[in-house]
C-alpha cells in the first residue's frame, strides 16, 4: 500500500486544521468526545487527513517521520485506538489480518470494497444487506445487532494489469 500513498507537501509546523475531522479533534464539533489536542495527536490526524486509502499503523508512523513529525510507535497505536473508539477513523483488517486505518468520507454506517493488491478502498452502502441482516437477527431473536462487511478483491485497474 505504501506505493499508492501521496506525500504531504505542507511542512508539519504549518499543517492547517481545515476539515470536519480536525474540527472534531479540536472540539469544534459535538459528535465525538473531545480529546486533549497534543502535537502528536494533531500530527496523526493531519497525516491521516492527507491519505486517500487505508494505512497500517507502521506505515503511518513511517510517513509521519518522513514528514518531520517526531512521535513514538506506541503513541501512534494509542492515538489510533482512541480515534477508533471515538469513531473518527474506520478500522479494517487487511487481507493478511493487519489492522488498517482511514478517515472516511461518510459519517454514517457503511461498508468497504478493498483491493488486495493496491489497497484502493471504495465506500459502499448496501440497504438490501442491512434489511437482510436485521431480518436474520430478528428471526433468531437477536436485538441490538451490529455488523461490519469488508469485501476484498481486485480493483478494475489491478485486474486489467494482471
Amino acid at each position: 500500500m505504501a506505493d499508492i500513498l501521496k506525500k504531504n507537501s505542507v511542512p508539519p509546523q504549518e499543517a492547517p486544521i481545515h476539515n470536519d475531522h480536525a474540527a472534531k479533534e479540536t472540539g469544534q464539533a459535538a459528535k465525538a468526545p473531545v480529546q486533549r489536542m497534543t502535537k502528536q495527536r494533531l500530527a496523526v490526524s493531519t497525516t491521516l487527513d492527507s491519505l486517500e486509502d487505508f494505512v497500517s499503523a507502521q506505515e503511518l508512523y513511517r510517513l509521519m517521520h518522513e514528514r518531520g513529525y517526531t512521535v513514538s510507535m506506541a503513541t501512534v497505536y494509542r492515538i489510533l485506538q482512541s480515534m477508533s473508539d471515538d469513531q473518527l477513523v474506520d478500522v479494517l483488517r487487511s487481507g493478511d489480518g493487519e489492522a488498517v486505518y482511514r478517515r472516511c468520507a461518510v459519517e454514517h454506517h457503511h461498508h468497504h470494497l478493498l483491493c488486495r493488491k493496491c489497497g484502493k478502498a471504495v465506500e459502499i452502502e448496501a440497504p438490501a444487506f442491512e434489511q437482510w441482516a436485521l431480518r436474520v437477527a430478528d428471526e433468531h431473536g437477536f436485538t441490538q445487532v451490529a455488523h461490519t462487511v469488508e469485501i476484498f478483491g481486485l480493483c478494475r485497474e489491478c485486474s486489467a494489469a494482471s
